[in-house]
């Protein structure tokens, strides 16, 4: 049942909630909420919570797909969309009960505090988000709306673009030397190591590093690589290809965050809502929905659930840990506020899983590792004593980013012919023909001639290719294996 609410009980709500937000302590952005009914909450989704973003069909695309999902009751939509950004923008669906409205808000905080403090953030210029979105969307109206391009040309570099953008230099704090940079390392790195015993040794040859060579250094950067030394691009595909770039730049941390980030706001909409006082049945009610948000989903990762429990598992180590836990941790050096403080500044999901997800959590949760077998799916690993640490490592590498392959390019002059060639950073999985193939047609679009990409596939060396005669692959012969004879 829903309660009746208005305006008023929405601003009496937020302030006591900021009360309680700065009594615990959480530095946020200025907070704004936005009232939307059900079909501008569906348009905010496909947007990916913009009020303003470029056109493009598979936004429509997108928007379709939701509405119908919605009107046949196959998924409801969320309680909350928040935007990192300076103030921060949040959307509360009209159609919502009040306490529903509250645990939002309480929510939302939680978020906001995440997006200012943690420095996988630190890059993406909060305070310009909004403002570069409806920039950007300008740029490619005007595109669309030139009648020497038209929407079918710019869709068609934006699709490729779209394909190869999360094609891109993960950790973006670790600073990108420049071509002067990588020169200097090429050149320190040929010189022959120091050798204390060089009055009785023959000096090594000195070998000339090859610093005509591009890229020097293996570039995973790929729409900003073709967009700078493809001189055929015209200067409106160059700026669509900053666009996408730049885009996926923005939305990068939010996917190597998830896990906290959901985790953190579930955290402090708990403490919050647990500490407002709040009327017997608004009480109940907000028990059932976060029950409903934090309860795990058996054979995939509930974000909100793991990141949950992650967090209070934390500072109940570093408050209340147990003898068992100090002989194998030592004893804590603060308090449990203090460290999840300090993780949620530091940490991104790969190091925070691994960090702090315990032999002992991981079987609290029933957590195991299942795989398709033809029509039927097996489990293969449970978080036992034996198997825990595999259920962990196969979790640390689909967490975030790591579901996505590592391409980089090698060679953009292979052969001097001015082809691209890409190798596949193989960490055990192999890569998704089919995508692989779309994906080197999109990139040959871009760069206009033959590219290649080398990678294993079930442990023997392939090169595929994409040129002017198609889709091509060959087998890569070791250099000790003997040609095949005819």
């Amino acid at each position: 049942m829903h309660n009746p609410w208005g305006v008023k009980d929405l601003e009496y709500w937020d302030a006591k909630i900021r009360d309680k937000v700065d009594e615990f302590g959480l530095s946020y952005f200025p907070q704004e909420f936005e009232v939307c009914d059900h079909e501008q909450m569906l348009g905010y989704m496909a947007y990916s919570g913009m009020p303003a973003h470029y056109p493009h069909w598979s936004y429509g695309k997108s928007y379709e797909k939701l509405k119908t999902l919605y009107d046949y009751g196959v998924s409801g939509l969320p309680y909350e969309m928040v935007i990192n950004a300076d103030p921060s923008l949040a959307y509360l669906m009209r159609g919502n009960s009040l306490c529903l409205q509250i645990l939002t808000i309480a929510h939302v905080y939680g978020h906001n505090d995440f997006f200012k403090n943690n420095f996988t953030f630190c890059d993406t210029r909060p305070e310009l988000t909004i403002n570069n979105f409806k920039v950007r969307a300008d740029r490619v109206r005007s595109y669309i709306e030139d009648p020497s391009l038209g929407v079918t040309k710019v869709e068609e570099v934006l699709d490729a673009a779209h394909a190869l953008s999360m094609q891109c230099r993960r950790n973006v704090a670790i600073r990108k030397l420049s071509r002067e940079e990588q020169e200097e390392r090429a050149l320190s790195s040929a010189q022959p190591p120091a050798d204390p015993f060089h009055r009785i040794h023959k000096a090594p040859e000195y070998v000339e590093p090859d610093l005509t060579k591009l890229p020097l250094e293996p570039e995973e950067d790929i729409l900003l690589f073709v967009r700078d030394h493809n001189p055929y691009l015209a200067e409106w595909q160059k700026d669509l290809l900053t666009i996408a770039h730049d885009e996926a730049q923005y939305f990068i941390p939010q996917i190597e965050t998830k896990i906290m980030n959901e985790g953190w706001a579930s955290y402090w909409h708990h403490q919050i809502m647990n500490s407002l006082d709040l009327p017997e049945d608004l009480h109940i009610e907000f028990l059932v929905h976060h029950n409903q948000v934090v309860r795990p989903h058996p054979g995939s990762v509930n974000p909100y659930y793991l990141g949950f429990k992650l967090w209070h598992d934390i500072r109940r180590r570093y408050d209340e840990p147990t003898a068992e836990e100090i002989e194998k941790y030592g004893e804590p050096d603060r308090s449990g506020n203090e460290k999840i403080f300090e993780i949620r500044e530091v940490d991104r999901d790969v190091s925070f899983l691994r960090r702090f997800l315990t032999e002992e959590l991981m079987r609290e949760m029933d957590m195991f590792q299942h795989e398709r077998r033809g029509d039927d799916v097996v489990i293969t690993h449970v978080s036992d004593e034996q198997s825990w640490r595999q259920v962990k490592d196969t979790l640390l590498r689909n967490v975030g980013m790591g579901a996505v392959p590592v391409i980089r390019i090698q060679d953009a002059d292979y052969e001097q012919n001015r082809v691209l060639y890409l190798t596949h950073a193989h960490d055990g999985r192999d890569l998704q023909l089919e995508y692989a193939e779309k994906t080197l047609v999109y990139l040959y679009q871009l760069w206009g001639r033959e590219v290649l990409l080398e990678t294993s596939i079930q442990g023997t060396g392939y090169v595929f290719s994409y040129g002017e005669d198609g889709f091509n692959q060959r087998r890569l012969r070791r250099t000790n294996e003997p040609a095949a004879s005819h």
